[in-house]
């Protein structure tokens, strides 16, 4: 099952499900994007609320996990998870 979801907007984006935010976080056209929903892979990382570092999320996603990266806010800071599959409850 697709791990993130295309977004039809003027420019597509592909959104997943963040577990350490607990939302979801968009990827646009400045990302490479493998083209694989069931194990996604996107480059460069991702950088979320970089300016108000009690909600920065910061990781990469590859292969179909997130490898949150050590200045992250939340409790999966340091740790690599499994991108959970994309529901419409995501939202």
């Amino acid at each position: 099952m697709a791990k993130v979801w295309k977004s039809e907007h003027e420019q597509p984006q592909y959104v997943f499900y963040c577990p350490g935010c607990k939302t979801p976080h968009v990827f646009d056209q400045r990302w490479t994007f493998s083209g694989d929903v069931d194990s996604p892979t996107f480059s460069p990382s991702l950088l979320c609320n970089p300016d108000h570092e009690p909600s920065r999320c910061h990781s990469f996603v590859r292969d179909g996990k997130i490898e949150f990266l050590n200045d992250c806010f939340h409790d999966l800071a340091g740790q690599t998870v499994e991108l959970p599959e994309w529901t419409n409850e995501c939202w």
